[in-house]
């Protein structure tokens, strides 16, 4: 009995693994993102303004974290496809461990994007990121168009990157900001 309770359960596990088990918040409107000032591998400090005009995916995630390592792959694709029509991948480690953790995992990936290092005040500022991956698309005008928490389908993440690409108002319609940046909690 009991090993058929746990059979259950993971097959609720993997089923949920290979669906979208991504929760999309409701929005109302969009909502500029949080600047920060976080540092990169090499020490350099990168401001989420910097990258004002381009469409960003900016993903909260830690290399223990195994629907993060799912995603990494997705990312490092969409980084080399949509480079050159203004998008740019940005991760964020919540790794307590820092470089010495996170450096030999990107080169062990080959991730071809930007990481820095996050704080919980940045995770804050972002509504209190509290799930790994946890996933934010930010339009060209700086400004949170979804958000995906957990394990998201990559069909979704390449249909949003190619609507804030291609300028359309209506990407993400009716998906994607919490609801702390909409003013209620």
């Amino acid at each position: 009995m009991l090993r058929t309770g746990a059979l259950i359960v993971a097959a609720l596990i993997l089923g949920c693994l290979l669906s979208d088990c991504s929760r999309r918040r409701a929005q109302t409107a969009r909502h500029p993102a949080p600047d920060f000032a976080l540092k990169d591998a090499d020490g350099k400090v990168v401001h989420l303004s910097d990258y004002k005009g381009k469409v960003v995916l900016l993903d909260f995630w830690a290399t223990w974290c195994g629907p993060c390592k799912i995603e990494i792959p997705w990312f490092i694709d969409f980084q080399r496809k949509y480079q050159d029509k203004g998008f740019v991948v940005l991760g964020v480690s919540m790794d307590d461990e820092g470089w010495q953790i996170v450096k030999p995992f990107l080169t062990n990936l080959k991730v071809n994007y930007r990481v820095v290092l996050g704080t919980d005040q940045t995770a804050q500022a972002y509504g209190g990121v509290d799930a790994l991956p946890t996933t934010f698309l930010i339009d060209r005008d700086n400004k949170i168009a979804a958000v995906h928490v957990g394990l998201a389908n990559r069909k979704d993440f390449q249909h949003d990157i190619e609507e804030l690409l291609q300028g359309s108002v209506n990407a993400s319609a009716g998906f994607g900001v919490p609801a702390l940046f909409a003013g209620a909690r």
